[in-house]
């Protein structure tokens, strides 16, 4: 079988860390870049001896030297940059979030639907060691049943948002849980099969202003109350402008026998308490259980351990590229990427009405 030929868009902002994972695998190669930073992306393709440089996204799309695109460029563009590519049945790996309305994610469904290429959504977070090992806990039944999860992402970025003012609008620019998909998207890999059937979100006010003297109009912290398909609930923190110590995220699950705590709080470790392992209750430190890890979590190869995200951006590519190859399906297509992205969305209208339960689209229910 003939390589892979991948471009990347957004090659001179976060599209460029998708090039070493990408090199690492040799069932691909990298034959175009493409960034509106003319200079930024001839330099970089210079530099890595890949042959095309592209400013315009529809022309790089439209040159026949790419089966697959990375889809790395600001949030507003993820979603009518993988449609354009599906339609040219060009494989899509996207950056989260899936889109930015709902009428769009509609759009990329249909799209998705009728194109003979693979779309995936690229959220790294699902890949960490520690919450594949829950993943894998739960599936084993370690858990019970499961019924209550939290997920947080806590990363303060108000300098970013001014160095990446795409930020300024679309995350912190919006009220509500803007950029859910970090903290929700692991949660939704432990309640296999589940979505989330409503939301109500609700907000801390507003504390901070923008160096132009203008208030974010996202609330400090927005919490999203979700309801799961299967019963269960689950609390979805998002924080991206409180002034703490760099913490990044926190996750926990509730199960009828076990739970689970990642590490919150100074040097705290990773721990579950599992009926099965003791019944008294005392936790355990879940690095004990890392014998049930799949095998490629096991033994990774030193790139995996060298990249970010705690080896997401590595095991998402190698994913991506099995799923072209058509030997697995895309481990986030479009139906679970929206399963990820939706809530978020509709969590803004939630907060506008004053903290409303509102309904989220399935779209397994779109043609």
């Amino acid at each position: 079988m003939s390589k892979i030929r991948f471009g990347i868009l957004g090659a001179a902002g976060r599209g460029n860390s998708y090039i070493r994972n990408l090199q690492a695998n040799p069932a691909t190669v990298i034959t175009a870049l493409c960034d509106v930073r003319e200079e930024a992306v001839k330099a970089n393709a210079a530099e890595l001896d890949i042959p095309h440089a592209f400013t315009d996204a529809e022309e790089m799309l439209d040159s026949g030297q790419i089966d697959a695109v990375v889809v790395g460029t600001p949030m507003h563009f993820h979603a009518p940059q993988a449609i354009m590519a599906l339609q040219r049945d060009i494989h899509v790996l996207s950056e989260v979030t899936a889109g930015v309305s709902v009428e769009e994610c509609r759009d990329l469904t249909r799209a998705a639907r009728r194109s003979k290429a693979a779309y995936m959504m690229a959220e790294n977070f699902t890949y960490m060691k520690p919450n594949v090992l829950v993943r894998e806990l739960v599936r084993r039944g370690f858990f019970g049943e499961i019924y209550y999860a939290e997920g947080a992402y806590i990363h303060e970025l108000k300098g970013l948002n001014e160095i990446t003012r795409w930020r300024r609008r679309w995350q912190t620019g919006i009220n509500g849980s803007t950029y859910p998909t970090h903290s929700l998207g692991p949660v939704l890999t432990w309640f296999e099969g589940q979505r989330v059937t409503a939301v109500c979100a609700m907000g801390t006010g507003h504390h901070y202003r923008d160096p132009r003297g203008d208030l974010y109009e996202m609330e400090d912290s927005v919490t999203m109350m979700c309801r799961l398909s299967g019963g269960g609930l689950a609390q979805i923190r998002v924080d991206m402008l409180s002034d703490r110590p760099h913490h990044m995220s926190r996750y926990a699950l509730q199960g009828a026998d076990g739970c689970y705590e990642s590490g919150d709080g100074f040097e705290a470790e990773p721990k579950v308490w599992l009926r099965e392992r003791s019944e008294e209750l005392r936790w355990e430190r879940l690095e004990a259980l890392e014998d049930f890890l799949p095998d490629y979590w096991k033994n990774p190869p030193e790139e995996a351990l060298e990249a970010g995200h705690g080896g997401g951006d590595y095991w998402e590519v190698q994913d991506f590229v099995a799923a072209i190859r058509g030997e697995r399906d895309p481990a986030i297509g479009i139906d679970l990427a929206l399963d990820m992205t939706l809530p978020g969305l509709v969590s803004q209208q939630s907060i506008a009405q004053g903290s409303t339960w509102v309904a989220v689209p399935d779209s397994r229910n779109w043609t």
